[in-house]
């Protein structure tokens, strides 16, 4: 058993190290042709607006671009902020989505909005809280190439304690599971990685499954959306966008919480697929620890693996390689988390509604 474990972990460095030399990374900077819609759905964003629509109106490399906010009936100043941007001259435009219909979630809902009034070619998805380098978005369409999406992955600001041990779990999971490469070309939606917080896809694709209609009641909108087009034929994956954008999504615990409080339970399907993750995560986060203190020196070996795994996504991702050593602390508070999302289901508040 103890063998099987250290040789698993082996399976999950070579995973690892090859995505690590062949994920798709920024190339040098040429003009995109192709016309460009940014949808960016807010909802008291406030504190967020200005900064991104200064990064926005500073992208270069493009003959085309469109750039729409959706505002999701925001209660703070998120909305004056937009119109006095775009009374100033800011090459924006505002739509004020429709109150929320049943069967959709807030943010599918606005995406949608602006979906039905979008004229660009390539459709970029951004969340308020992401930040790009002023090449970001004609570097993300140069790495799409000819698929008809891609997910360049911003780097996660991770500063406080708890942060440190939790947000980088998110690209280590997929860092050391899925091979990139073969996920982009397969016709298997298990294979699919996206991050919905900067998303390119082409509008042609988005017309066949008529927007994000297929995703309208989805709260891991991004994956979902993956796989929809996935479904239809489409091929795109996940990409290092570490050095184009980068996000801080919580500033605490409490907000960690709540933000994988509303979205781990649907991200394994069922309690099934939730209890199997919660098995990988004790296996190659608590157990070599365990076989290690037990007297057998395979648990070392086992643990010293992962390690390295997690430094090869940190050094991949622009995460902090030190933080690599306390991964079975930060497999603790996961599990923790996946089991809170559960019980949690139905009554988690995001953003003033109840997922």
């Amino acid at each position: 058993m103890h063998l099987a474990l250290f040789l698993f972990t082996i399976v999950l460095l070579w995973v690892a190290a090859a995505n690590f030399m062949t994920i798709r990374r920024p190339q040098s900077v040429s003009l995109t042709e192709r016309s460009v819609t940014v949808l960016i759905p807010v909802r008291n964003e406030a504190e967020n607006i200005v900064e991104l629509i200064d990064c926005l109106t500073k992208q270069s490399h493009l003959s085309s671009l469109e750039i729409i906010f959706i505002d999701d009936s925001s209660t703070d100043s998120s909305n004056k902020l937009l119109k006095t941007s775009l009374s100033e001259g800011s090459p924006i435009k505002i739509v004020n989505a429709p109150n929320l219909p049943d069967g959709w979630l807030g943010k599918p809902w606005a995406l949608q909005q602006g979906y039905l009034i979008a004229r660009g070619e390539i459709i970029v998805t951004l969340d308020a809280d992401v930040r790009l380098v002023p090449t970001a978005i004609s570097q993300g369409i140069a790495m799409m190439g000819q698929r008809e999406f891609i997910s360049p992955y911003p780097r996660q600001i991770a500063i406080t304690f708890t942060e440190r041990l939790v947000q980088p779990l998110l690209q280590w999971s997929w860092m050391t599971t899925v091979p990139l490469r073969l996920a982009e070309r397969s016709n298997r939606t298990s294979l699919a990685v996206a991050n919905g917080q900067f998303f390119l896809v082409k509008k042609s694709s988005l017309d066949v499954i008529s927007g994000f209609q297929q995703i309208s009641a989805e709260v891991l909108d991004d994956m979902k959306l993956a796989r929809a087009l996935i479904s239809t034929g489409a091929h795109g994956g996940v990409a290092d966008g570490s050095t184009l954008a980068q996000t801080r999504m919580y500033k605490n615990f409490a907000e960690i919480k709540s933000g994988y409080g509303k979205s781990l339970w649907s991200a394994f399907s069922s309690p099934l697929g939730a209890f199997a993750a919660i098995l990988f995560i004790f296996a190659t986060g608590i157990a070599p620890l365990l076989v290690w203190f037990s007297g057998n020196p395979i648990g070392l070996f086992t643990f010293e693996v992962i390690v390295i795994t997690r430094m090869i996504s940190a050094k991949r991702s622009g995460g902090r390689i030190i933080d690599s050593f306390l991964h079975p602390i930060s497999s603790a508070i996961l599990i923790y988390l996946i089991i809170y999302s559960w019980r949690a289901r139905g009554k988690v508040q995001w953003k003033g509604r109840t997922l």
